[in-house]
């Protein structure tokens, strides 16, 4: 089992990885870290020591002086090869630089020298060095005007703003979830790279990514239709897209209900993908679920009896609790990476329909057991 630490453990990039590392619990060890470790050097020392990989995430992206970023993000790459020489470690160390090494702003520069740094420390100390020079990434929980373009148009789509584009062009991107198991796969082979290109996984012009996230706003934000999702980035771009929701507000959506003397209808949901639909009864008291996704797309939808439906994002104590009523039929659908389940908190049978994006593999089956 490998000890493996992250700088930055909580921002964008470094969340994904700490959520998906923990997946794999017979495989790896997380060890935990705090910011203010590059402030005390004891504890900086005591976190370098236990860790046989060190994944260097924390940085300073954005910042009104670029002398700042430059300064900031060099200080740390120093107070890190300092640990690992005091330490003697012999740990991997593996860096996050960007494509914008060979760009003429400071924050380049700052990812070019702190990497040349970090190669530096490997070959004089025996350790291992692995510099990932990373392309634009996007995916779920980035902050919006400053991980991404796409963090931002989907914050203000979802925010009754309306999203612009400074400059339209081609932009080589890759998903969080592919850049994360590209990083695990760098630990797992532990080979020294001084300089590692990761490859995109997507060309698009931002203007297409911007024409797909309003059709996003308008089928599934307005009318809670499923879009058509023809690639994979369409696929992880909408679930991007899901994340950035008011949730609390969002949900539960009530079904639009036609009644005649026959009784009633509702259209459960329109797709322009397939999946599984199911529908389940359950008694009184008790409760389905418990469990998350990391790429599906599901909809809960109560049509008879009383339920309540519970959300915790995995990494948060807050829960969200949404009382749906058979009498007014509504749905709740299930962001990524967000625990959910259902109870029966009626005195009838309850009567639900369960709609996901992918029949059930049970070789490959994106569900997670995690109490909310």
């Amino acid at each position: 089992m490998k000890k493996i630490g992250i700088t930055g453990q909580n921002g964008f990039v470094g969340s994904h990885l700490y959520n998906t590392l923990g997946l794999s619990p017979d495989q790896f060890e997380r060890i935990h870290f705090e910011r203010d470790f590059f402030e005390n050097d004891e504890k900086l020392d005591k976190f370098v020591a236990q860790c046989d990989v060190i994944v260097h995430l924390a940085a300073m992206n954005r910042h009104t002086d670029p002398e700042v970023i430059y300064t900031n993000n060099m200080e740390l790459v120093k107070k890190l090869t300092a640990s690992l020489e005091k330490t003697k470690s012999k740990a991997h160390v593996l860096f996050s630089s960007s494509s914008q090494e060979e760009k003429d702003n400071l924050y380049g520069k700052s990812k070019k020298e702190g990497r040349q740094l970090l190669a530096e420390w490997a070959e004089k100390s025996g350790g291992k060095f692995t510099g990932m020079v990373i392309p634009n990434v996007f995916g779920p929980f980035g902050k919006p005007n400053y991980n991404s373009f796409i963090a931002t148009f989907c914050h203000k789509l979802t925010h009754g703003e309306t999203p612009f584009i400074d400059q339209d062009g081609e932009v080589k991107l890759i998903y969080i979830g592919e850049l994360v198991k590209e990083i695990i796969t760098q630990i797992e082979e532990g080979k020294n790279r001084d300089l590692y290109e990761v490859p995109h996984t997507s060309v698009n012009k931002v203007s297409e990514v911007l024409g797909k996230l309003e059709n996003y706003k308008k089928l599934y934000f307005e009318n809670g239709e499923i879009p058509a999702l023809e690639t994979a980035f369409d696929l992880n771009l909408f679930n991007t897209f899901r994340c950035y929701f008011d949730i609390k507000n969002h949900y539960p959506v009530k079904f639009t209900q036609h009644t005649d003397p026959r009784g009633a209808f509702v259209e459960v949901i329109r797709l322009g993908i397939g999946g599984q639909c199911s529908f389940s009864t359950t008694v009184p008291g008790i409760t389905r679920g418990n469990h998350f996704h990391t790429r599906k797309i599901e909809r809960f939808a109560v049509i008879k009896g009383k339920a309540l439906i519970q959300l915790r994002k995995i990494d948060t104590d807050e829960v969200l609790d949404f009382f749906l009523d058979g009498t007014e039929p509504a749905y709740v659908d299930m962001p990524i990476w967000y625990t959910h389940n259902i109870k029966n908190i009626g005195e009838e049978e309850l009567y639900t329909i369960f709609w996901i994006n992918e029949p059930f593999n049970p070789e490959d089956a994106d569900t997670y057991f995690l109490e909310v």
